[in-house]
């Protein structure tokens, strides 16, 4: 992946965030704080698109990279999940990705929801396959995560130390 169009992915992200939000506003039909800007679904397309390229670049066809449809995996501990970027050849799945994205203000409580939101998408994922869900060979799973670089994203956080019992 080259810098350039990563970069560029990146500034799409920016560009259609903006966009959405002011599509919404127009409409009248406004979402709660700052998730007009990304209930549209469209800002990490060009990010998906773009690691989804990479597939293709080191020898998948394009039609085994899929992003609207055939996106939908079995789990295990619930019947399925949509993921946004899916690799399947040869009736094998390859990988699957989740992008996500934050924003400030509320880094704190939103970041904690992600990584909970990570750890159990692949925790299924996971324990689905070792159930004989996806074959023999065991699918790559990435989590691409855009975070907004701010005071509040790149301060370290307290860690408060547990109390005794007694």
């Amino acid at each position: 992946m080259d810098q350039q169009a990563f970069e560029h992915a990146v500034r799409s992200y920016w560009t259609v965030r903006e966009s959405q939000a002011a599509k919404q506003l127009r409409s009248g039909n406004v979402d709660a704080g700052r998730r007009g800007a990304v209930t549209g679904g469209a800002h990490l397309d060009a990010l998906a698109e773009l690691v989804g390229e990479l597939f293709v670049d080191v020898g998948f066809p394009r039609t085994s990279v899929r992003r609207k449809t055939g996106i939908e995996l079995p789990g295990y501990y619930r019947p399925t999940k949509k993921w946004d970027l899916v690799v399947a050849d040869q009736q094998r799945l390859v990988a699957a990705v989740e992008f996500k994205s934050q924003v400030g203000p509320s880094f704190g409580n939103n970041f904690n929801n992600r990584i909970e939101e990570a750890l159990g998408s692949a925790t299924d994922v996971w324990r689905a396959y070792e159930n004989g869900a996806f074959g023999a060979v065991r699918p790559w799973l990435g989590y691409v995560f855009l975070l907004e670089e701010a005071v509040e994203s790149t301060t370290p956080v307290r860690i408060g130390r547990p109390t005794s019992r007694r």
